[in-house]
C-alpha cells in the first residue's frame, strides 16, 4: 500500500502542477504513418536528338555593331529564340562554329538577325554558297516516375554518339567533326545549356563511340577510338581535358570496360582479316599504357564487359562469334575463347548471324547476343549461359579461385536462339533478368503494317517471343503524342530497359521520328511518347 499512496501523491502533485498553469492535460497521441509502397528511385530517361543536319544555306552575312545579319535561302526555317551553329566555314575564318541566337527583330523568309560580340565588328558581307546552319543538338530528361519532360538544354549540332558513366551520374556527347560535350545528369531540373562543357578533339579524328571508365589503380576517364590516326583518346571525366592519346590497332570502334576493372580493352577491326583488342592499363597513378594485344574474330564491332571485371566479350560481326577474354588473365578465356553463333535458321532460309550488339542479365548470369543477319530475314536473338564457378562449387572443384574463378559447366551454352525483328539494331535487358527488348527496324511476324518496325518483348526464362509491339512510320499517324497511342513511332534504333515498381519502363527512339515511345513492361504496352524535338540519336536510363 505504501507503494501505492506514493504513486498517488506523485500523480496528484503532477495534476495540480498542470492545473496551476491553467492549461488542461491532454494526453500526447502520436500519429503512424500509412506504409504504401516504396518510392520510386530518382532516374531518368536521357535522349539525345537532333532537329537536322543541314537546315539551309547562308548565301552571306553583314556585320554592323554588335548584331549580324545572315542571308539565307527562302524559306528561312529559323524562329526567335532558336540557336544557330554555322559551320561548313574554313578553320580560319572567325564565323565558323560560332552559336548565335535567333532575335525576334529582323526576321523575314531570307533572313535573320543575331546578337553578336567578337572582336572583329567591322562592317562585312561575304557571300558563302556551301555555308550551312545548323541547329544544335538537344537533351531531353524525362521523370521517370511521371513520364515528364523535367529540362531541355542545347548541345552540339549533328550529335552522333551518346553514353553515360557506369553510375549514370554523367553523360558524354560527341559529333564526328571530333566536339565532345559532358554534362551532370543528377539534378537536371538545374541543368542550363550553359552548364554544357564543350571540348574540341584533335582535328579530323574522326571519333566513333565514348565509354567512360574508372579502372582500378586508374582516374575517372573518357576513351574515345579515333578511326583516323587509329589512335584512342583518354580524357579526364573531372576536367575533359586530354590526358594522353594511346596507338592501337588501325580502325578502332570501341572501348570495353567497367568500373574498378584491371584494364579496358580497345577494339580494332584492322584492315584485312581479324581484329584485336588492345588492353589500356595503368602503368603509374597519372598514365595509362598498353599490356597486351589479344587476337579476336573478323570485325569485332562492340563488347561488353561483367560488373565484377572477371570477363570481356567481344562480338565479331565478320566471324559470327564472340571472342571470350579472361580480364584477370588479360588473356583468351582458357576454357572457352570463343563462342560460335552458329548459322541462324531464319523465315526458311539461312542467313549468317552478324552480331552487332549485346547486353548482360547479371542476375541470371546470361548474356544476350543480338544478331542482324541478312537485313531481308529476322534476326535473332542468342541467350548464352555464362557462369563462372562459385565458393559453393569449391569441394568438388578446387579449382575454383574466387579472386579469379574458373568457367561454369554450362559457360558458352547457348540455352536458346530466338527469331526477332527485321534488321534488329539494339537488345536492352531487364536487371530483374524477365526480359529482353530488341528493336527492330522492320517487323518480321506479319503481325504490324508492311514496312514497319516493331519492338520484340523476349522472355528470358522460356527463350521465347511472349509481345511483339508494332510501330508505324507515317507523318500523318506519328503528327501527335497521343496520335497512334499503341504505337510505337518511326523505326525503332536503340532502346533502353528499366526497371521499376509497379512497373518497369522501355525507352524506344527512331532515326527517322522525332518521339521517344515509352513501354510499360507490366503490360508490355505503349503508354506514351514524348516530343524529343528533333530525331532520335540514342536513349538512356540513368539507373537500371
Amino acid at each position: 500500500m505504501k507503494h501505492r499512496t506514493v504513486a498517488a501523491l506523485a500523480l496528484a502533485s503532477a495534476t495540480l502542477g498542470l492545473s496551476a498553469c491553467g492549461n488542461q492535460y491532454r494526453p500526447v497521441v502520436s500519429a503512424i504513418s500509412p506504409v504504401g509502397p516504396a518510392s520510386q528511385p530518382t532516374k531518368y530517361a536521357v535522349a539525345v536528338s537532333n532537329p537536322t543536319s543541314t537546315v539551309d544555306q547562308i548565301t552571306g552575312y553583314s556585320i554592323a555593331a554588335n548584331v549580324i545579319t545572315v542571308y539565307v535561302k527562302t524559306s528561312n526555317p529559323f524562329t526567335a529564340g532558336q540557336v544557330v551553329t554555322l559551320s561548313g566555314l574554313p578553320t580560319s575564318t572567325f564565323l565558323n562554329g560560332q552559336n548565335l541566337t535567333v532575335l525576334s527583330t529582323g526576321l523575314s523568309t531570307t533572313q535573320f538577325e543575331a546578337s553578336f560580340t567578337y572582336v572583329n565588328t567591322a562592317a562585312t558581307e561575304t557571300g558563302f554558297a556551301a555555308l550551312s546552319g545548323s541547329l544544335p543538338g538537344l537533351v531531353t530528361f524525362v521523370d521517370f516516375s511521371g513520364d515528364t519532360v523535367v529540362d531541355t538544354p542545347n548541345i552540339l549540332a549533328n550529335p552522333s554518339y551518346f553514353a553515360l558513366n557506369n553510375t549514370g551520374t554523367e553523360a558524354f556527347a560527341i559529333n564526328t567533326d571530333g566536339s565532345l560535350n559532358d554534362f551532370a545528369t543528377s539534378n537536371p531540373a538545374s541543368l542550363l545549356t550553359s552548364n554544357v562543357v564543350a571540348t574540341t578533339l584533335t582535328a579530323n579524328s574522326a571519333p566513333v563511340s565514348i565509354s567512360a571508365i574508372t579502372p582500378a589503380n586508374g582516374t575517372a576517364s573518357i576513351f574515345i577510338p579515333q578511326t583516323n590516326s587509329s589512335s584512342v583518346a583518354v580524357l579526364s571525366v573531372a576536367s575533359t581535358s586530354l590526358l594522353q592519346t594511346l596507338s592501337v590497332g588501325a580502325n578502332p570502334v570501341y572501348v570495353v570496360g567497367a568500373d574498378g576493372t584491371p584494364r579496358v580493352y580497345a577494339i580494332s577491326q584492322g584492315t584485312s582479316g581479324n581484329g584485336q583488342v588492345a588492353a589500356i592499363e595503368a602503368t603509374s597513378s597519372s598514365s595509362l599504357g598498353i599490356s597486351t594485344t589479344i587476337p579476336v574474330g573478323a570485325t569485332p564491332v562492340y563488347g561488353v564487359m561483367t560488373a565484377d571485371t572477371r570477363r570481356a566479350f567481344i562480338l565479331n560481326k565478320g566471324s559470327n562469334t564472340v571472342s571470350v577474354i579472361n580480364v584477370v588473365n588479360n588473356a583468351l578465356d582458357s576454357t572457352t575463347p570463343t563462342i560460335n553463333l552458329g548459322a541462324a535458321a531464319s523465315n526458311g532460309a539461312v542467313a549468317a548471324p552478324d552480331p552487332v550488339w549485346a547486353d548482360l542479365s547479371p542476375t541470371t548470369n546470361q548474356l544476350v547476343v543480338l544478331n542482324q543477319g541478312d537485313g531481308t530475314h529476322a534476326g535473332t536473338l542468342s541467350i548464352i549461359d555464362i557462369p563462372l564457378c562459385t565458393a559453393s562449387t569449391q569441394t568438388a572443384n578446387p579449382q575454383c579461385n574466387a579472386n579469379n574463378p574458373v568457367d561454369g559447366n554450362t559457360f558458352g551454352t547457348i540455352t536458346n536462339t530466338v527469331n526477332v525483328g527485321i534488321n534488329p539494331q539494339m537488345v536492352s535487358v531487364l536487371r530483374d533478368g524477365t526480359a529482353a527488348y530488341v528493336a527492330n527496324q522492320l517487323d518480321s511476324t506479319g503481325t504490324c503494317a508492311a514496312g514497319e518496325g516493331s519492338v520484340s518483348v523476349v522472355s528470358l526464362i522460356s527463350g521465347t517471343v511472349t509481345a511483339t509491339i508494332c510501330a508505324t512510320s507515317s507523318s500523318a499517324a506519328t503528327i501527335g503524342d497521343n496520335t497512334s497511342p499503341s504505337l510505337v513511332y518511326g523505326h525503332p534504333s536503340t532502346i533502353s530497359a528499366t526497371t521499376g515498381d509497379p512497373t518497369g519502363k522501355v525507352y524506344v527512339t527512331s532515326p527517322d521520328n522525332q518521339y521517344m515511345t515509352i513501354i510499360y513492361t507490366d503490360s508490355n504496352t505503349v503508354q506514351g511518347h514524348i516530343n524529343l524535338q528533333g530525331l532520335g540519336v540514342r536513349v538512356l536510363t540513368t539507373l537500371p
